[in-house]
């Protein structure tokens, strides 16, 4: 008996293509471009939002009244610079001016000061109670100013530092140094000790390794923090307000409500702005000064 095998289909032929699957690095460029564009739109977007403000404060400083109300998106018709001279003489912005770089100059070196002296013996000695120390700074940060205010004025009248220029930057100091203690602590971390050793090695005591050497490496760190401590305090409105009642010891942010409310309805609004503007050019100089050294002591500790 003979079987006889079925015969077997030759193979489907395969269709041939000529589309190569997209490599894996063009699909992470595109991906890439696409986050870059948002990004960068986020960021435009932005700063559209915080320059327009700022340049049409510039603007309508040099307006008079009658055109702040009528075209307030108007350019000005000619430039009222009396806006300036009024708001710093009739105004006494000058006295709070001079008030404010007071305060605000001492309380930023006081806190520079003693702020890089403690956290650089929180950052590099070992001793019982280093980090409940620290973490009583770290909490300080955490405490609203808010409930302070009614004891830190019973305290302060005690001392008799009320309306007093060296009361307020007192104030300011405790204020501002829980921050610049967090700051600088986590930024003397990162700085070699091989170059403190070595200065104690060729008989350099801690004082001097601290003021000669370790101080100026740590210079963007303070730089950054100088920064910050300078825009809280410059910008500072509810210590003074409590502390600070006297009339010829207070500082910008009183003067320019006192500005803004010295005329009941008939507000000077022109030179509102234009004391507004004098009080936002100190601060937008220094950062525009010193934005490089910011950058470099934020980044500085990733880096290191």
């Amino acid at each position: 008996m003979t079987t006889t095998d079925a015969p077997v289909p030759p193979p489907a032929p395969v269709a041939k293509t000529d589309a190569v699957p997209p490599r894996p690095g063009a699909r992470r460029r595109s991906e890439g471009s696409v986050l870059n564009v948002f990004s960068h739109g986020v960021l435009v977007i932005w700063a559209v939002m915080v320059v327009l403000p700022l340049l049409w404060a510039v603007m309508t400083s040099f307006k008079d009244d009658s055109s702040i109300f009528g075209s307030p998106w108007a350019l000005p018709d000619k430039l009222h610079f009396d806006n300036w001279s009024r708001a710093w003489s009739q105004a006494h912005m000058s006295d709070y001016f001079l008030n404010t770089v007071l305060v605000v100059g001492g309380s930023l070196i006081g806190t520079l000061v003693l702020g890089s002296m403690a956290a650089y013996v929180l950052a590099r000695f070992d001793f019982p109670g280093n980090r409940f120390i620290y973490y009583l700074f770290v909490g300080g940060m955490s405490f609203p100013i808010m409930l302070a205010l009614v004891p830190l004025f019973y305290v302060v009248n005690n001392m008799g530092m009320l309306n007093t220029i060296h009361g307020l930057i007192l104030v300011y100091i405790a204020y501002s140094l829980p921050f610049t203690v967090f700051f600088l602590t986590a930024f003397f971390r990162t700085l070699p000790t091989s170059v403190a050793e070595a200065a104690f090695v060729d008989g350099a005591s801690h004082t001097r390794t601290f003021f000669q050497i370790m101080l100026p490496m740590a210079r963007p760190g303070l730089i950054s923090v100088g920064i910050f401590n300078f825009l809280g305090q410059w910008n500072q409105y509810m210590l003074p307000t409590v502390l600070n009642t006297d009339p010829d010891k207070k500082v910008l942010t009183q003067g320019l409500v006192q500005l803004a409310v010295s005329q009941g309805y008939k507000g000077d609004w022109s030179g509102l702005f234009a004391g507004l503007v004098m009080a936002m050019l100190p601060v937008l100089a220094a950062y525009i000064v010193f934005q490089r050294q910011v950058v470099a002591g934020l980044t500085a500790g990733a880096l290191k």
